[in-house]
């Protein structure tokens, strides 16, 4: 049983300009050559674009805008079940379409107005401070590449449907723009690499996978949990705590397997309470105080 992750494979360019996505040898697609072929143009795509000028459009592939319509069909009923009343209300104001894998200046064209949020090519890993200090402008970087067509419920590493149809259905909604407006006003307040480290766990363990209780039920929230097939219908066999920031800022993980431990809160205003109260507050002075906190003994 193939098990979601969230690994970017790398990407180097030649000095003649060749650009080569380098995936593991137990990548799904790594023997096909016509998806390496494809993974190769679409990073060229992201590597060749220019800031303040239009995403560049990518020639998705008949069987690329199946995998998606697969997986937006398979997550529609999970989401109904499992997904927060704020994701879907997001969802709802973005419309998505499900049958075919949008542009990034076309999801611009629909994000923009709703939350001021648009979304920008990215080859694969982005470094830390650029991508989350990149959210206070309201800027996501996104991959384009999709998964590979013969495991469509399974990703050895973020593309386009997580980067989009997670993340993108949490941004067109106010109060999930706001929470990410506000990480990356922290990541660059923060100057250390360690601040900048707890920073970024305490996004992972909040809207990456995040989950709260809702009418009674424990739901998702972030775009990890709601852009995997197979990690979301896990939630039921996590540990699940209590939100905790020093504790989600020091909280090892291991991004090959389901996340066996996810922090949850009462209700989406405690995220924005807690999480947001901490995005708001945190320098590195907080974070070394934080940091003694969750290494005292219990």
């Amino acid at each position: 049983m193939f098990e979601e992750a969230q690994l970017y494979a790398p990407v180097t360019r030649s000095d003649d300009g060749d650009t080569t996505v380098h995936l593991g040898d137990n990548h799904p697609g790594a023997a096909d050559p016509d998806y390496r072929a494809r993974r190769n143009a679409l990073a060229a795509l992201a590597m060749d674009w220019q800031p303040d000028t239009p995403p560049p459009t990518a020639p998705y592939t008949a069987a690329e805008h199946d995998v998606w319509r697969i997986v937006c069909a398979e997550l529609h009923g999970l989401h109904e079940r499992l997904a927060c009343s704020a994701y879907l209300e997001g969802k709802q104001r973005l419309r998505l379409p499900e049958d075919r894998i949008p542009q990034l200046v076309e999801v611009n064209e629909m994000l923009r107005p709703l939350t001021g949020f648009q979304y920008v090519p990215a080859a694969g890993l982005v470094p830390l401070l650029e991508f989350y200090g990149s959210l206070a402008d309201g800027i996501f970087h996104s991959t384009q590449y999709v998964r590979h067509h013969s495991v469509p419920l399974y990703t050895p590493e973020p593309d386009v449907l997580h980067e989009v149809f997670g993340h993108g259905n949490c941004l067109a909604h106010d109060r999930f723009a706001a929470l990410y407006r506000i990480a990356g006003e922290a990541a660059r307040r923060v100057q250390t690499p360690e601040a900048l480290e707890f920073v970024s766990k305490v996004f992972w363990f909040s809207l990456e996978f995040g989950v709260l209780r809702e009418r009674g039920e424990v739901r998702a929230y972030g775009a990890g949990l709601l852009s995997s097939y197979g990690e979301i219908q896990q939630i039921a066999q996590a540990d699940l705590r209590s939100l905790d920031i020093p504790r989600m800022g020091v909280q090892t993980y291991d991004i090959t397997h389901y996340q066996p431990l996810l922090f949850c809160a009462d209700g989406f205003g405690e995220v924005e309470d807690l999480v947001g109260g901490f995005f708001a507050d945190v320098d590195d002075e907080l974070v070394q105080r934080l940091l003694l906190n969750a290494s005292a003994p219990a």
